[in-house]
């Protein structure tokens, strides 16, 4: 009676280790004898002992960080450029049965589209357009990865490292092309400034008594230094006047 028992608490435990637990995020690929029958999850499942295999896959989003690749440019540029990589697993049955290792698939085809799409650019683009470089590179890795059950949600450009002498050249190029703007404002504002004392000279054209005006303000603006000696012309226009009252008394 003990011996049975025995067996019977034995194909208890034995019937219990079949007893599995998932997450919410979490999917279970089901084997029976080599065959995949379901795909089973989350929560309380159970796994037919020695008959059944089950392979956890996780549904969260992942991140692959793509280290810094040697990227020759469309204008023969050498550059690195690292990247990184935002992805899920939608199908967890192809991603166990159509690929040995999803993640280093992804990880891989993600180096090798970076230095394939940055290598058919120009080093401008790269630099003023990364989005447009993102697009291409998420659409290229989700479209190679798709048959994995992948699904590549987002792919960002990190980081450009140029070479020293690159640096220096278009340190040159911004401080020639802020250079260019200064000149072209100090050129504009000689314009607008001539145009204003084309206009003044007009003014001044048709009223004689206004250049007085100015030479009197002009006499005011000088006064105000103290610390020199000022030698300066008087119009013989402002003269006029007194001579000629001197003139009638003689």
């Amino acid at each position: 009676m003990g011996f049975l028992t025995v067996i019977f608490i034995a194909f208890f435990l034995f019937l219990l280790s079949g007893i599995r637990v998932l997450n919410e995020y979490e999917r279970g690929v089901i084997f029976r004898l080599g065959r995949v029958i379901d795909t089973k999850g989350p929560g309380l499942i159970y796994v037919v002992p020695i008959i059944d295999k089950m392979q956890k896959i996780s549904l969260r989003l992942e991140v692959i960080d793509v280290p810094p690749q040697d990227v020759i440019t469309k204008d023969n540029v050498s550059v690195k450029v690292n990247a990184v990589v935002y992805f899920r697993v939608m199908d967890p049955r192809k991603s166990v049965i159509d690929v040995a290792n999803f993640y280093l698939a992804t990880h891989q085809l993600s180096q090798t589209t970076l230095r394939s799409v940055c290598g058919q650019a120009m080093l401008d683009e790269i630099l003023a357009e990364r989005d447009k470089i993102n697009t291409q590179l998420q659409e290229i890795i989700d479209r190679h990865s798709d048959p994995w059950g992948i699904k590549v949600s987002s792919v960002e450009v990190k980081h450009i490292d140029l070479p020293t002498e690159m640096q220096r050249a278009m340190a040159k190029q911004a401080e020639a092309e802020r250079e260019r703007r200064a000149k072209i404002i100090h050129a504009e504002g000689e314009f607008q400034a001539s145009q204003k004392l084309f206009e003044a000279s007009e003014v001044i054209a048709k009223e004689p008594v206004a250049i007085q005006l100015r030479f009197l303000q002009t006499l005011a603006e000088v006064a105000t230094e103290n610390n020199s000696t000022i030698i300066f012309p008087i119009p013989i226009d402002v003269l006029t006047p007194f001579i000629g009252k001197q003139e009638k008394k003689e």
